[in-house]
Formats: C-alpha cells, sequence, structure tokens
C-alpha cells in the first residue's frame, strides 16, 4: 500500500479550475480579505475606494523599482568590466559593514599591509583593555575599520571570532542584552548614532562595559568626530589617524616583489605618497607598483582627473557651462534631447532666482557672474567639444529596454570619478545662490521626470549626499519620501545608491529606520521600497526584521512590505546564500507565530506572495528558478509550501505548485529537486492533509493552463518521493 494515490488514475473531468482559496477546517484565518463586510457604507466604500487608488500607485512605483533592479542585475551579472565598481548589488564592502560574522580570512584581507598608527593605536589597546569597550573616531577612509579589527585581534588573537553589529541602535540593544557570548569581539563600524536620543545615556554604556569585561569580550565602535561630543561615549573616544603614508609605502613594498626605482622616478614618487591621506590610495599606488610599473603608480597617486576638474573650475565657467555640467551630474547618460530640455528647465529656475535680486550664480568666490545666453542660434551641441574637454565625452548608447536597435547620443563622464569630483567642487566653490534653484529642478524631476530621468537624479543626489548629507536629507529625501509615487521611488533609489560609499551606508540605514518609526504611511512605504535594494542586500536581517514589522501595520503598508520582501527574494535569486537566509527567515516567522493568531495569517499571506512570484526578468516562476540553480531551497520551499497549504490561501499555493511544476516539466536536471520538495512537504504534513494535496493535485493539473505532457509526470515525482515509507 502506497502513501500517494496514481495521479493517472483519477478520472478526466470536463472544465476543471484550480480549487477556491479555502481553509482546511473551511474557516478562514484572522485577518483575511474574505472577512471584510461585503455591504460597506458610503463613508467606507470611499475609503476603500482611496485604498485601492493608493494601492495602484504604490504598485506602479514597486513597478518601476523592479525594472530598476532588473538593469541593475543584469549590468553585474552581465559581460562588463566591473574592476573597482560599486554599483547595485556588486558592490564590494569592507569586513565588517554588513552586520554578521567577519571571517578570519576576511579579517586577514583587510590587515595584510596594516600599519598601526602610533601613538593613537596604543592608547585606543589600553582603552579596549581596561573597559572592554573603545570608540575610535576621525574622517572617512582614516583606517578605522581596520584599525577596529587590528585592535581586536591585538587582544584575542588571531583566530578570534569577530561580529559586526548594525551601525544604528546596536549599541542600546546589546547594552540591554543579556546575550553576550563570552570571548566575543564585537565591532560597530560607522556608527550612526539612535533613533532616539535619549535611548542610550552613560550609565548604560558603563553597565555594558562591565558586562563584556565579566564575559572577557570586547566592544570597538568607529564613528565620525561628532560622537566626540555625545557624553555617554566621550570617555571612551579615542582620535583615529591615518598612519605616516611613506611608512605604510614602504611596509606595503616590503610585502610586494621588489621593483627597482632610478632615483628620481623614487623621489617623486616618494613626494607623492608623503602628501596622501587616505590609506587606501597608498596601498593601491605600492600595488600599482608592483603589478605595473612606476608609471602605473605615478598615475594613482597624480589623480589626474581630480587635477582636470580644478583646473576646469579654476578658469571660472561661464553661467551656461557651469549649468550645464551640474545638469549632467544628475542626468548623466541620458539621451541628449532630454538633457537638452532639462538643461533648459535649469536655466529658467536659475534665472527666475536671479530675478528675485540675490547674487547671481555663476559667481564662486565672490567674482563676476556672466548672464545667461539665449540666442536660438548657439551651437550648444558643438560647444560641449570646448565646454568640458576630458571630463565629458557622448557615446551612443541603446534606451534602458529589449530593444537594443535604437541607440541615441548620449553625454557621459569620461570616468565615474570625474562625476563625483565635478559634485565634489560643485558644492566647494557655489552656494546658496546655485543649490537652492538646484534643489527645485531636481524635485520637479523627481515629481514629473521618466524613470530613467528619475534613475540618474537618484544617482547624482547620492553622489551629494557624500559632501551635504544634512541638506540631501533635509530638503530633498524628507519631502520625497511623503510625495506622490514618482518621488518616493526617487527617495528609496538615492538611498540604494547612497550604500555605495561605504561611510554612507549606515547613514541611509538610519534614515530608513526613522521613517519607519511612526512618521506616516507615505514614509514607511518609501521605507520598505528602499529596503528592496542595496540596503536590504547590506543589513539583510535587519531588512527583513523591517519589513516583517510593517506587515503588521495597516493595510496599505502592509502591502507595500509584502511587495518589498517578493523583491528582495526576486532580487537575490543569483545570489544562493541571500535566497537561503531570506526564505530561513519567513520559515521562522511562521514558526514563530501562534496558531490561528493575526500574526500567522499575516505571515501565510506574505508565504504565498512569494511562492506565487515570477523572475525579474521574465514570467517563469522565481521557485522554478530556485529549485533549478540553488542548492538546498527546496527543503525551505518545500516547508513553506506545506505551511500555506494548511490554510486559507490553500488554492492559490496549488496554483503556484502547478505554475512551478509546469515550468521544470522539460528538464530532467530538476527531478531530484522536485523530489526532495515532496520529501520536504510530506515531512511537514500529516496524513490527512498529504492526501488533501495529492486530491487537489490532481484536479488542478487537469486544467488546460497545467495539463500539459511532462508536468503530470513530474507532479508524480513530487507525490511520489516517498512512496512505501
Amino acid at each position: 500500500m502506497t502513501d500517494t494515490p496514481d495521479l493517472a488514475d483519477s478520472p478526466p473531468e470536463e472544465h476543471v479550475a484550480p480549487p477556491a482559496p479555502d481553509d482546511a477546517d473551511g474557516t478562514p484565518e484572522a485577518g483575511d480579505d474574505d472577512a471584510l463586510d461585503p455591504d460597506p457604507g458610503p463613508d467606507e466604500a470611499a475609503e476603500r475606494r482611496k485604498e485601492q487608488d493608493e494601492r495602484e500607485e504604490d504598485d506602479r512605483g514597486y513597478d518601476d523599482l523592479s525594472r530598476v533592479h532588473q538593469l541593475v542585475n543584469n549590468n553585474f551579472y552581465g559581460v562588463v568590466d566591473a574592476s573597482g565598481a560599486a554599483f547595485g548589488f556588486g558592490a564590494a564592502s569592507s569586513p565588517g559593514l554588513a552586520p554578521g560574522t567577519i571571517e578570519p580570512a576576511e579579517t586577514d584581507r583587510a590587515l595584510r599591509f596594516y600599519v598601526p598608527p602610533r601613538p593613537r593605536f596604543d592608547e585606543a589597546l589600553g582603552k579596549l583593555r581596561e573597559d572592554a569597550l573603545v570608540v575610535l573616531t576621525g574622517q572617512d577612509n582614516c583606517g578605522r575599520g581596520a584599525g577596529s579589527l587590528a585592535l581586536l585581534r591585538k587582544i584575542l588573537g588571531e583566530e578570534a571570532e569577530l561580529r559586526s553589529l548594525s551601525p544604528a541602535n546596536a549599541l542600546a540593544e546589546l547594552a540591554a542584552s543579556r546575550d553576550l557570548k563570552p570571548g566575543q569581539g564585537y565591532v560597530i563600524l560607522d556608527y550612526a548614532g539612535e533613533l532616539h536620543v535619549e535611548a542610550v545615556q552613560a550609565y548604560d554604556v558603563r553597565r555594558l562595559s562591565e558586562e563584556l569585561r565579566r564575559k572577557g569580550s570586547y566592544l570597538v565602535i568607529t564613528a565620525g568626530d561628532t560622537t566626540r561630543r555625545r557624553l555617554a561615549l566621550r570617555d571612551h573616544c579615542v582620535p583615529w589617524q591615518a598612519p605616516d603614508p611613506v611608512e605604510l609605502f614602504e611596509h606595503c613594498m616590503g610585502k610586494l616583489p621588489y621593483a627597482a626605482l632610478p632615483p628620481d622616478t623614487e623621489k617623486e614618487l616618494l613626494e607623492r605618497v608623503g602628501e596622501q591621506r587616505r590609506p587606501a590610495d597608498v596601498v593601491a599606488a605600492a600595488v600599482a607598483l608592483s603589478g605595473q610599473g612606476a608609471e602605473a603608480a605615478l598615475d594613482t597617486l597624480r589623480d589626474r582627473h581630480r587635477e582636470r576638474v580644478q583646473e576646469w573650475f579654476r578658469k571660472q565657467p561661464s553661467a551656461d557651462d557651469l549649468l550645464a555640467l551640474a545638469a549632467l551630474v544628475f542626468l548623466e547618460g541620458i539621451p541628449e534631447r532630454t538633457l537638452e530640455k532639462e538643461c533648459a528647465s535649469l536655466a529658467a529656475y536659475v534665472r527666475n532666482w536671479e530675478q528675485s535680486g540675490e547674487t547671481p550664480v555663476a559667481e564662486p568666490d565672490g567674482s563676476a557672474g556672466t548672464p545667461l545666453p539665449g540666442t536660438v542660434a548657439d551651437q550648444s551641441r558643438a560647444r560641449w567639444r570646448e565646454r568640458a574637454v576630458e571630463l565629458v565625452t557622448t557615446e551612443y548608447r541603446p534606451a534602458p529596454s529589449r530593444d537594443a536597435g535604437r541607440s541615441e547620443r548620449r553625454l557621459v563622464f569620461t570616468s565615474p570619478r570625474v562625476r563625483e569630483l565635478v559634485v565634489a567642487e560643485l558644492h566647494a566653490l557655489y552656494g546658496y545662490g546655485l543649490w537652492y534653484p538646484l534643489r527645485q529642478w531636481l524635485s520637479e524631476l523627481a515629481l514629473t521626470g521618466d524613470l530613467e530621468t528619475r534613475t540618474e537624479v537618484a544617482r547624482g543626489v547620492a553622489l551629494l549626499a557624500r559632501y551635504a548629507l544634512v541638506e540631501v536629507d533635509e530638503y530633498l529625501l524628507k519631502v520625497w519620501s511623503e510625495g506622490i509615487t514618482s518621488q518616493r521611488v526617487t527617495a528609496a533609489l538615492t538611498l540604494g545608491f547612497m550604500c555605495d560609499a561605504e561611510h554612507l551606508a549606515p547613514q541611509a540605514y538610519n534614515i530608513v529606520l526613522g521613517w519607519v518609526d511612526n512618521s506616516g504611511p507615505g514614509r514607511a512605504v518609501t521605507a520598505a521600497m528602499a529596503l528592496t535594494g542595496r540596503l536590504g542586500s547590506l543589513y539583510r536581517l535587519q531588512a527583513l526584521n523591517l519589513l516583517s514589522f510593517l506587515t503588521q501595520r495597516g493595510e496599505r503598508i502592509a502591502f507595500s512590505a509584502r511587495r518589498a520582501l517578493v523583491l528582495l527574494l526576486q532580487t537575490a535569486e543569483r545570489d544562493p546564500e541571500r535566497v537561503l537566509f531570506t526564505l530561513r527567515f519567513v520559515r521562522t516567522v511562521i514558526a514563530g507565530a501562534a496558531p490561528g493568531s493575526r500574526e500567522r495569517s499575516i505571515a501565510l499571506r506574505t508565504t504565498v506572495q512569494l511562492l506565487e512570484a515570477t523572475r525579474l526578468e521574465t514570467p517563469e516562476p522565481v521557485t522554478a528558478a530556485l529549485l533549478r540553480t540553488v542548492p538546498g531551497s527546496a527543503r525551505h520551499l518545500g516547508s513553506l509550501w506545506a505551511d500555506v497549504l494548511h490554510s486559507s490561501n490553500r488554492g492559490r499555493a496549488v496554483t503556484a505548485l502547478c505554475r512551478t511544476l509546469v515550468q521544470l516539466r522539460d528538464d530532467p536536471s530538476v527531478t531530484g529537486a522536485v523530489g526532495e520538495l515532496g520529501d520536504a512537504m510530506r515531512e511537514a504534513m500529516s496524513r490527512r492533509q498529504w492526501d488533501a494535496l495529492c486530491h487537489h493535485l490532481s484536479i488542478a493539473l487537469k486544467h488546460p493552463d497545467y495539463a500539459i505532457p511532462g508536468t503530470r509526470r513530474l507532479a508524480q515525482v513530487l507525490l511520489g518521493s516517498l512512496r512505501g515509507r
């Protein structure tokens, strides 16, 4: 006798459709939409129409995000040279930036050329030994992150287990936690502070220090200079500094293959090295010298891009040249015709501002400005050859769509670094007279621009945030985050692109935390959108926890959070570790919810949306792609399907299962994964539930959409995987 009926034995039925959603016991779970009043009053009907309109708007926003994430994935996983790049999910991050365990190999790589800065290293080491807690403060890119790892290794040894914590709220949580592990090294890199100012007090820090000492564990925090003004941490701060650049360079060369140099070249090289302030630049020069020779090392140190950009601004460009370059910062790579239109729009904003009687825009450092020309005869396109020599070039690129045959001329910077340097110079040289109309213009683009335009606006604003984070947050992100869909998508994309700069990633995460914390439904929806991108990739557990929390909020916010979780899974498809992490998290949420509770019903609704999701690029179910490409996913998917099948979402779950089998029917390589899926489902279900699944699946597979040769055979593999057991 077998556990599974043979699907081939079922009699044929005409006009069979997949079963309608119902509960195993015939009663809906708490929180289901079916429980809504079928005959609402006029006020309630108007409210429902409003909610439906908002949901459709949010849906369009997620469609935009899906298209952007699809392009990011294709760029990263396609045949492009990504060396040194930092975009989308491909951005490489330093050890410890993402919360979680820091593998010894990662620490080895980070400390390969490390030279401790004296006497700061010794001072910090003394504080750490005495208090088990130290805060390294200082400018970005001065080596604080590597210093934190070096300090912990010095105390705990080469093989010590190190763990990175979230940059926001982690200190408050750690101070109140009883889960500190003995002999553990903790780091909080780029500490962003607490969501509430009063979250950490001096006595909390003292208690944390005592608990760390008692368990033989240590905590190193890195933060900006402002942390020294926080009373709770003031006594634990050590101002950090970069090591001597020449000493670091010589140390690197001692670990790299020898490179002989003529005396004059060596002298120039050491002079250039002595001018560097970033340890990473010194290491890059040493590596270039060892691998490519002296000229490559000098090119690395000379930073020709910076010299060209600074020279261009020293010539005090005319207003039309200045505004054209400023516009390109935020609209690089869009079609030239669109750029021309938006340049004219920016010029109009500036003209209106200047006519108000304020200082002209093209007036760096108080020098005289040049009025904007308005002649039609101006050969504006030809002027780019003279306007920004060696800074801007033209390329013919296809539109970001599947029609690769229709390319257009587009203006781009000669390198990504030039774009960043232009932003830096604009911020350093020009004041309110430029940035007020520029912010107005950017807000108009975020409101009315197409998706390609708004994506480039987000990239440019993220670059600006490296130099003016407070202004970006106050004047742009806060406004956009509670605006209409186009603005909220632009804000979400900006936060994702901000994560390409490691010191901004914690700040972006902290901004999202603020939007989640009772800042209104608009900002909560924007926060959910932001967590689908680089933030969700970098702060995996934190993003999943926040989205899970948002699914418990009002229906609009909950709907957005569920869509965000689906998009997280879609974008993680090519990263098996992220896929398994996400599926494990959802399983844990379901397991922790009480049977019949609202929390469990919400978790199951989220799960069925994950099982129904399609890939970003094609209408193929994500579940089919995961079973084909991610080893171990079948066990998690089987458990999730078993949970959903025993709920009011059973009909949708059966339909999703049928669609998955149809997609995999012609791929013999997945037979084993499908059998593993069946094993996992059977182990999580009772005999009665298993028989019900066999019955409903047998009926559903007779529907014309699923009655395709090969599907029934694969279903037999799924259901017959435990025959005779």
